[in-house]
């Protein structure tokens, strides 16, 4: 019979589980609806779906500092992300860019150095550089690596290359400043809802075409939003009530399962250069984690 405590664990872990899925339903659901008007479909579903969970958010409890700048970082962040994937030229394109937005993990242990006065040992010199090389191999694809060749990867699409980078730098700084700030409340349905209104507008701008339904978008839109609600309600419960410590290793190999699932989702077959990009950046992640333990 499991324990309250095991319990929260699996929820944790099905959180997990369910972002796993991102990368893969985000392009997806950017084919059929558009790299903006998909994201904003799905923010805009994710929304509704934490507010009827949560209830309405209160923003005088939530510190002005967090709410402001941290909230800002969450918005730009799940933009950038979504974007990127979504800008993508084609699905294994699109498939890098959501390995690059992995650094976040090592990054975020390199900016708690600074900003939450986080000790660590050297072996957090070493991390960084493995998960960034990770990434260097998972670019370079199966031909020679050269910085000439992975400068040239970046120029084919710079801005979908810089809102990954983005992306990766934006969570870390939003989670370090998280902790900081928030006093242990959370914003995430306002952000969300802040994040769907965004998207709406750069759609109104943009050039999308308009969105038209169809049952395999719309169930895959359904799925994504509310997976998303469902895997931030579980990740919650699962930190604050489950196993701390085998829920942050297991996040660690968020790559490996993104990566298979996103994979498979899309009908790819990633060279083995790819997957030895993505365990050198889980290497690294699990590096930089060890580097702050005590």
């Amino acid at each position: 019979m499991q324990t309250p405590a095991a319990r929260a664990t699996l929820t944790g872990l099905i959180a997990i589980l369910l972002w796993s899925t991102s990368v893969g339903l985000f392009r997806s659901i950017a084919e059929h609806f558009g790299p903006v008007g998909g994201p904003a479909l799905i923010y805009t579903l994710s929304a509704c779906c934490l507010w009827l969970a949560q209830g309405r958010p209160r923003l005088k409890e939530l510190p002005p500092r967090y709410l402001l700048i941290g909230g800002t970082l969450f918005v730009v962040y799940e933009i950038c992300l979504a974007l990127a994937i979504g800008f993508a030229h084609n699905r294994s394109q699109s498939l890098e860019l959501g390995m690059i937005n992995y650094l976040w993990p090592s990054l975020t242990v390199l900016f708690a150095l600074w900003l939450n006065n986080q000790r660590s040992t050297w072996l957090i010199w070493p991390g960084l550089l493995l998960a960034i090389a990770g990434v260097a191999q998972v670019m370079k694809g199966d031909g020679a690596w050269s910085p000439v060749m992975m400068w040239s990867n970046i120029q084919d699409n710079p801005l979908a290359y810089a809102l990954a980078f983005t992306a990766a730098i934006t969570w870390a700084l939003y989670c370090n400043l998280t902790r900081r700030w928030s006093n242990g409340k959370s914003g995430v349905t306002l952000f969300f809802c802040a994040t769907a209104l965004a998207l709406w507008i750069h759609y109104a701008f943009s050039s999308d075409p308009s969105i038209t339904f169809t049952l395999p978008g719309t169930l895959q839109l359904c799925f994504m939003g509310l997976s998303t609600a469902v895997a931030y309600s579980a990740w919650n419960h699962g930190i604050s009530h489950g196993n701390m410590t085998l829920l942050a290793t297991a996040s660690y190999f968020t790559p490996v399962s993104s990566a298979l699932l996103a994979s498979l989702w899309l009908g790819l077959t990633p060279g083995i250069s790819f997957w030895q990009g993505v365990a050198m950046v889980v290497a690294g992640s699990l590096l930089c984690w060890l580097a702050t333990r005590r």
